[in-house]
Formats: structure tokens, C-alpha cells, sequence
């Protein structure tokens, strides 16, 4: 039982949000309680969390059929946030893994449940 974050940086995207960003996804409460209910945080449940850098989450569809990338933070720039972003979130829980920042990867998931959140930050 988990968390898989597709973690997307955009150009407008900061160090100073990182801390509550990994706040609000280790308090997030999306996992049933003994009612039914979605009451339990990933620590009450024990899971892990997986992140994995993606830069698409940025994607600009509004114009054309071909997405436009001009959101997404240059990766010389996002790279270092994501590390930032990474160990803050590894010392806020530990059972946290690691996508490889700029990597194809293949990632799996069982979606267990109808629940995905799309978590926006705003900067100071």
C-alpha cells in the first residue's frame, strides 16, 4: 500500500514551497479507516511512497494537438529542486523511494480505489 507522486516542476515552481508540498502529501488523508471512510494519512497505514519526476505534468494542451513544454522548469534547473524536494521529503517519513530525474522509466501501478489528486503549489 502507497503513494506514487508524479512529481512535475514548472517554471514558476520554488525551494520555498518544497517543505509544505512534502507536508501535504505525508498528511494527505486518502486511505480508508475500519468505516469506509477516507480518514487514514500513509503514516497511520505504514505504506511507502514513490516519486517519480515528470516533467509531461507540465504539458500545455490548449493550443493544437502537439502538448507544449514551455511550463516545465529547464532540467538544469528542476533537477536540483528535486533532490531538494527529495530529501525533505525523506526526512519528513522514511519509506520514501526515488525515480531517476531525467530517466525513461517504466512504472507500474495498481490503482486501488477511485482517487487521484492533482496537488498545485502556489508560491509565497
Amino acid at each position: 500500500m502507497g503513494l506514487l507522486v508524479l512529481l512535475g516542476i514548472k517554471t514558476h515552481d520554488s525551494a520555498a514551497v518544497t517543505q509544505k508540498l512534502c507536508d501535504k502529501i505525508i498528511s494527505l488523508r486518502v486511505f480508508d479507516d475500519s468505516a469506509g471512510n477516507m480518514n487514514l494519512d500513509i503514516q497511520s497505514v505504514g505504506g511507502s511512497v514513490l516519486v517519480v519526476p515528470n516533467f509531461t505534468l507540465a504539458a500545455d494542451t490548449s493550443r493544437g494537438n502537439r502538448p507544449g513544454f514551455s511550463t516545465a522548469m529547464s532540467p538544469d534547473k528542476a533537477a536540483p529542486l528535486f533532490e531538494l524536494f527529495m530529501k525533505k521529503l525523506q526526512t519528513t517519513y522514511p519509506k520514501v523511494k526515488q525515480g531517476i530525474f531525467g530517466a525513461d522509466m517504466q512504472v507500474h501501478l495498481v490503482n486501488d480505489g477511485p482517487i487521484t489528486i492533482s496537488l498545485e503549489t502556489k508560491n509565497p
